[in-house]
């Protein structure tokens, strides 16, 4: 499983579900390798625990924030279902009887040392454990989405007495009425860039008519900052059809969720279109025309038990292949370029169902295996693999690491000579002093001060 950012923490809720937190603020659970829900805040989880705080027999999320709010959510749904509020950011969240008392508490704690328990909720208020605060948030954020309702309810009024006051093109593009068969499509290609942009993935989007497209808003996991993405074209600059230029900087699927903004140039209201594109995972990969010469050194060998043509499909919904490409049957080869590093991939296919993948990133070339396996839903695949840029680099590390260990015994050795001779000369020093011999009690001394210095030069 591949999420967007850092994981910070990880909690057992129970069974095969766990909870999770990543560094940009979003928590949310798992069961097995299916994500449940997530949800993502401008503040920092400090610390997950998971805890039966409404008495249903099942563990709740409970979340301590950096903004000092506590709160605890539902592991089906991620609601929430009750909050609280420290004035300084939480340090941990813990569980254990604090008062001693044979009852179990959920114990947090902020970084100013004000510690809180909760216990559990009684039968009573099973499921209703929102206080009278979070119960009115609620209505308020209710009433909200009322009153976007009705505005939205109002503006299709509007527009449909506008229509049949004036029937005319001009008017129906000033508010915002657009032919009922407009469509929005949308396109995935690879770009090898030019001069002034890098090499991308391109997504393409456009209409079925003469409607142009006022502005475009994306919203992926790992792909952009923020997780979201505007396109606004000038008024000068608008068509019926956008380019978005995309880099994702792993090789994993990820889905793009579109909403565009759909009107003509003299609307004042647009038509929102939303739809979901899904990136294939090496889509910053171009397929290229088949060069011997690149062929990488580098490979992994293995054996399936499926027909050319399913490798072919595979290929098909991880790749951006050109529409016009065709692929025949086995054996046959396909020849990638990297659009981040340039790097080549080879995959090559027979008829006993023998595949080789040849490249040089070892990283790549799991990713690959991976993929396969899950498609094919292969559990044990018998392999061999070949790397050897990598194996010289790491025959070059472990030589520098054997160079650090005799110098770092060299060392040990000088060091504990020294620390002998400087031993004999304070017992030297010693007996001089008991002898009243004070020229001999400085020599000594000295030796022994040069001794230390010449050690520590050696540490260090």
């Amino acid at each position: 499983m591949t999420e967007t950012e850092i994981v910070t923490s990880l909690c057992p809720m129970y069974g095969s579900r766990f909870g999770y937190a990543l560094s940009n603020g979003t928590v949310g659970v798992y069961d097995k390798t299916s994500r449940y829900w997530r949800i993502k805040s401008k503040n920092h989880a400090m610390s997950i625990h998971a805890f039966d705080l409404n008495s249903d027999g099942v563990n709740e999320l409970i979340t301590g924030w950096s903004n000092g709010k506590v709160d605890a959510r539902s592991d089906r749904t991620g609601e929430v279902i009750f909050k609280d509020n420290f004035s300084s950011a939480i340090a941990g969240v813990v569980e254990g009887d604090y008062r001693m008392d044979g009852h179990i508490q959920l114990i947090c704690c902020s970084v100013d040392g004000e510690i809180r328990g909760y216990l559990p909720g009684t039968a009573e208020m099973r499921g209703n454990l929102m206080d009278t605060s979070a119960e009115q948030d609620l209505i308020r954020e209710l009433s909200q989405k009322k009153q976007n309702l009705l505005l939205e309810l109002r503006n299709y009024e509007e527009n449909a007495k506008a229509e049949l006051a004036s029937p005319l093109n001009e008017a129906d593009g000033h508010r915002g009425i657009i032919p009922a068969n407009t469509r929005l499509h949308t396109t995935l290609s690879v770009s090898l860039g030019n001069e002034t942009q890098t090499a991308h993935t391109e997504l393409r989007i456009s209409t079925s008519n003469d409607t142009i497209i006022r502005a475009v808003l994306i919203f992926a996991e790992g792909i952009f900052t923020g997780e979201s993405h505007v396109v606004h074209p000038s008024i000068h600059n608008l068509s019926s059809s956008i380019c978005i230029p995309i880099v994702p900087p792993k090789d994993v699927p990820v889905d793009l969720h579109l909403k565009a903004f759909v009107g003509y140039r003299s609307s004042t209201q647009f038509h929102v279109f939303e739809s979901t594109r899904q990136l294939p995972r090496f889509s910053m990969y171009a397929l290229t025309s088949l060069d011997p010469a690149s062929e990488p050194i580098s490979y992994v060998n293995f054996t399936i038990a499926e027909r050319a043509q399913r490798v072919v499909v595979w290929l098909g919904q991880n790749f951006l292949l050109p529409e016009d490409t065709h692929i025949q049957n086995a054996p046959f080869q396909v020849c990638f370029t990297s659009l981040r590093n340039g790097g080549h991939l080879h995959i090559k296919i027979k008829l006993s169902g023998e595949i080789t993948i040849n490249t040089d990133d070892i990283d790549l070339a799991g990713d690959i295996i991976q993929s396969m396996a899950s498609f094919f839903a292969i559990e044990d695949l018998q392999v061999e693999a070949d790397f050897p840029v990598y194996f010289e680099e790491l025959r070059k590390v472990l030589v520098k690491v054997d160079e650090y260990h005799s110098v770092h015994q060299k060392l040990s050795a000088d060091m504990a000579d020294h620390s002998n001779l400087i031993r004999s000369l304070l017992v030297g020093a010693e007996d001089a002093r008991l002898m009243r011999d004070m020229c001999s009690v400085v020599q000594h001394i000295f030796r022994a001060d040069s001794s230390c210095l010449t050690e520590t030069i050696g540490k260090q």
